[in-house]
């Protein structure tokens, strides 16, 4: 009630918002006639005249106009397109750090550049982030035309860039590139050991594209950067066979399609505990016995691949790989993996080959990296769904921008089925009645099975049609090109992040391109006739296609979010263009399946209805929102859940990589390398020493055995203990002295300038060593960790306490790696004769991400001489000169 008199007074908040930006429109338009009169010499100049204002003091607040209109202005001349009045207000609401709703085709691409241009003037860098590396490209390829002609430079992250290339791009004042590869650079940033190696710089502004799929729906995913761990591919295929003759029982397991979990049942628990045996797994114990914890884990990863993960739905097979297929846009994942043995379960099902499984070195959430940004914004064409998540977890308010002309679409009411067999028959008779019209048809499909049962239907009708999901990858761009062709069917898995408009009558760019290929390069009267005859095509097969009613979008199922309804709907009626969509759907769709009230099968039969009849009502349209909308409540609680976990562990990361890069900096790391010690012969003796305690009472030959062990010195601590008035005081105060003249005479030994290179290498690799340790611990606390629920306690709470006391004890451990590695070190001995042609080390790859294999420290003690030699000559990615099958910085270059 009295949200509803607050709106009445005020309006709704959306409302307000555009009012004021509205506001600043005329402004920028009065200067118009005074920037259109600038020759390209003079436009171009302006961006030093801002530059200069803002070293000046201005702030891009005030320059917004001015900078908005020699943007507009330099778009209109070298890319032929002028912003429309609403993209105006796209491009402020960017600039203000909040997520921009604008309808498909509504041009976000040229929205982005306005906020782009202003927010890189201040020359600290703006990453544009798109959600995969075709629109990166394509994107950086065709707006750096535009920032080109303005004066800045442009740069673009794609997979299999050197790090000079990387790095080159990072110093561009624009970078494109994809969540992934910005993420990972992060990661693998934190993983170097100079600070000249890293490749991005501090972070300022992010604009993301389609928002929503990054930070919403790939939220669960995090980014991982792994390392081999033990090869176990024996034990997933034993595992397998026996859980493939349990899935056959459904007795056996209780399985909750709801929360996508299953388990075992008592009964189930002893059957495989015998089937086990029979297959020689186990060999002693129960299942759950302590010592088969291991094989109680592949057992329910075995489970969850038969049970809850299907074939061309989750994954496909490919060249005797599993490739993960992604539920939102369809695409393939390859290079993606399932992390904790999950994928090699899968794998084992498949009968493809095992890989071998990883350990996370590093790691980082998409919700925790893209809040190191200090400003963050977004564009898509469907956020205002998720807006209450953007602005708890993100911190980001959603504007929905009007559109350029009005929506001309027709949305037709749901039709609902008793069977999916009678609803795919309903639609293919719709796309053969439409395609008598020739209007195009997009046709929306939730999997790859699903697309290929409904393309089989027209195949069986003569109906010809095109099918895109991830087996036809390859061909997308030519398959969207044709898709608004008088007559053309589509058929899709989800459209979310395609990246490309439908437009009415074909693709005109594309079909140009498309027909150019096959033309000589020399051929310029024929390259040029071409061109001419493609553009005449299009213009006659788009008024064809707008007189029967443009582009009809039809949906064989909802989708768990609205988003992605939306999202296919939205292809429809572009930019003004008519167009109709209608969704189908069946009672054993998964949805209704699941979600949907258990009432509404019998209220559907009890109305009599017929094989192949439909029931069609609003209220029906409405039961389905309700049921969509407990979709995207729980989806939201369980990533607001994944982010309280992560969260502990982004403080730590944080703290780590801080101190990483404070140790980088330094140039003398002597003063951190004296206090660790101090703390470990302080801990050290505080564990054999009780406070205030009689000799008697003190472990001294412990103690003796520690120091040797620790600091490599041999100690006459039992006759200190015999001296009148020691204490644990002056026995610290003692070992200390002569740890300081062991590190003291190594030094001399090694030389300062060497030993302080030393120092520092084996801090960053200690620090590391512990990290990654830490984090493999995190990982396997948090699995059980929701266990303890059954005992009244707060998982939460206990994995913050834990994770608190466990990273104490890492600090600890690091600390004790130092301390051990610099008193044992030796630079005396010769090297071991080099071999001719030393193999590289192996690299292991995961996420999409090249993970540095991970190599103890080669035995042989190589002198100071030989040492600085190689660091002066030996490139740090070549093989070790010492003979070993590693690469020198993970070998011997370790220690410079």
């Amino acid at each position: 009630m009295i949200a509803r008199l607050a709106r009445a007074l005020f309006g709704f908040a959306n409302d307000r918002s555009l009012k004021r930006y509205q506001k600043r429109v005329p402004e920028i338009n009065a200067l118009e006639p005074d920037v259109k009169a600038l020759s390209d010499g003079q436009l171009r100049q302006k961006t030093q005249e801002f530059r200069q204002r803002i070293a000046d003091g201005a702030s891009l607040d005030s320059l917004l106009p001015e900078a908005f209109a020699v943007c507009r202005e330099a778009s209109r001349r070298v890319l032929g397109m002028r912003h429309f009045d609403v993209q105006l207000i796209g491009g402020m609401v960017l600039h203000d750090g909040r997520i921009s709703e604008m309808r498909t085709g509504e041009g976000k691409t040229l929205v982005a550049t306005l906020a782009v241009y202003l927010n890189a003037l201040a020359g600290k860098g703006v990453h544009v982030v798109t959600v995969n590396d075709y629109l990166a490209s394509r994107d950086a390829a065709e707006m750096s035309v535009l920032y080109g002609f303005l004066g800045l430079s442009t740069g673009v992250i794609v997979p299999n860039l050197s790090d000079d290339q990387r790095r080159e791009a990072y110093q561009s004042d624009i970078t494109y590139g994809t969540n992934n590869e910005f993420g990972f650079d992060y990661l693998r940033d934190n993983m170097k050991y100079t600070l000249e190696e890293m490749v991005q710089r501090p972070f300022n502004f992010a604009i993301v594209d389609e928002v929503d799929s990054i930070l919403i729906d790939e939220a669960r995913t995090p980014l991982i950067i792994s390392g081999p761990a033990d090869d176990s591919s024996d034990l997933y295929r034993h595992v397998d066979v026996v859980i493939a003759r349990l899935v056959n029982e459904p007795d056996m397991y209780d399985k909750d399609e709801k929360m996508r979990t299953v388990t075992l049942t008592e009964e189930g628990s002893d059957r495989v505990e015998e089937l086990l045996r029979e297959a020689g797994v186990l060999k002693e114990g129960g299942l759950y016995d302590i010592n088969n914890v291991a094989v109680v884990h592949h057992v329910q990863q075995s489970l969850r691949a038969h049970t809850l993960f299907s074939r061309d739905v989750d994954y496909m097979v490919r060249d005797g790989k599993l490739i993960l297929v992604d539920e939102f846009t369809g695409r393939m994942m390859d290079g993606r993996r399932y992390s904790d043995g999950l994928h090699q379960a899968l794998e084992a099902k498949e009968g493809v080959e095992i890989q071998q499984e990883n350990q996370t070195l590093a790691s980082i959430t998409f919700q925790n990296y893209f809040r190191l940004y200090p400003k963050l914004s977004g564009m898509t064409g469907t956020a205002m769904t998720e807006a209450d998540e953007f602005a708890e977890i993100y911190k980001l308010d959603v504007v929905e921008i009007p559109t350029n002309l009005p929506v001309r679409r027709v949305d037709t009411d749901d039709e609902v089925y008793l069977t999916a067999a009678e609803k795919y028959k309903a639609v293919a008779d719709l796309i053969e009645q439409v395609r008598a019209t020739q209007q195009p048809i997009l046709v929306g499909t939730a999997s790859i099975e699903k697309s290929e049962y409904l393309s089989n239907l027209l195949t069986q009708r003569r109906i010809p049609h095109n099918v895109l999901n991830a087996r036809q990858h390859e061909r997308e761009a030519s398959i969207i090109a044709q898709a608004g062709a008088p007559g053309a069917i589509t058929i899709a898995t989800n459209m979310a992040g395609r990246g490309t408009d439908i437009k009415l009558g074909g693709n005109v760019d594309m079909l140009i391109d498309e027909r150019l290929a096959q033309l000589p390069e020399d051929d310029e009267a024929g390259r040029e006739k071409a061109a001419a005859e493609v553009r005449a095509q299009v213009e006659r097969d788009h008024d064809i296609v707008y007189k029967a009613g443009g582009l009809y979008v039809i949906g064989t199922e909802r989708h768990e979010s609205r988003r992605v309804d939306n999202q296919l709907r939205g292809r429809a009626g572009r930019q003004g263009d008519p167009g109709n969509s209608r969704f189908f759907l069946s009672l054993e769709d998964d949805l209704i399946r699941i979600f949907g009230t258990n009432r509404m099968g019998g209220m559907m039969q009890k109305m009599g209805l017929k094989e192949g009849e439909a029931i069609v009502h609003p209220w029906l349209n409405r039961a389905l929102e309700k049921a969509q909308k407990k979709v995207e409540a729980r989806n939201f609680d369980m990533r607001k859940n994944t982010l309280k976990y992560d969260d502990v562990m982004n403080d730590q990361r944080r703290e780590v990589y801080s101190q990483r890069r404070e140790y980088m900096a330094a140039t003398d790391v002597s003063s951190v390398v004296n206090d660790l010690r101090l703390n470990v012969v302080d801990e050290v003796v505080q564990t054999h020493i009780p406070e205030k305690s009689f000799v008697e009472a003190w472990d001294v030959d412990g103690l003796q055995r520690e120091m040797k062990d620790n600091l490599a010195l041999d100690l006459p601590i039992a006759q200190w203990a015999e001296e009148d008035g020691v204490d644990e005081e002056t026995i610290i105060e003692r070992i200390d002295s002569e740890a300081v003249k062991a590190h003291a005479a190594k030094a001399a030994t090694m030389g300062p300038d060497m030993m302080r290179m030393v120092e520092k290498h084996i801090l960053l690799t200690s620090l590391d060593a512990s990290w990654k340790e830490h984090l493999h611990a995190l990982d396997q606390m948090r699995q059980g960790i929701g266990l303890r629920a059954y005992g009244q306690r707060d998982p939460l709470n206990e994995y913050k306490h834990e994770a608190f006391q466990m990273f104490g004890a890492m600090l600890a451990d690091m600390r004790l790696r130092v301390v051990q590695t610099l008193s044992h070190l030796q630079t005396t001995a010769e090297p071991p004769p080099a071999s001719e042609e030393p193999a590289a080390a192996p690299r292991e790859e995961e996420h999409v991400v090249e993970a540095p294999q991970q190599s103890s420290q080669q035995e042989g003690v190589i002198d100071a001489e030989t040492l600085a030699r190689w660091r002066a000559e030996v490139p740090r990615n070549a093989p070790c000169p010492c003979g070993s099958v590693h690469k020198f910085k993970h070998c011997h270059g370790k220690l410079l």
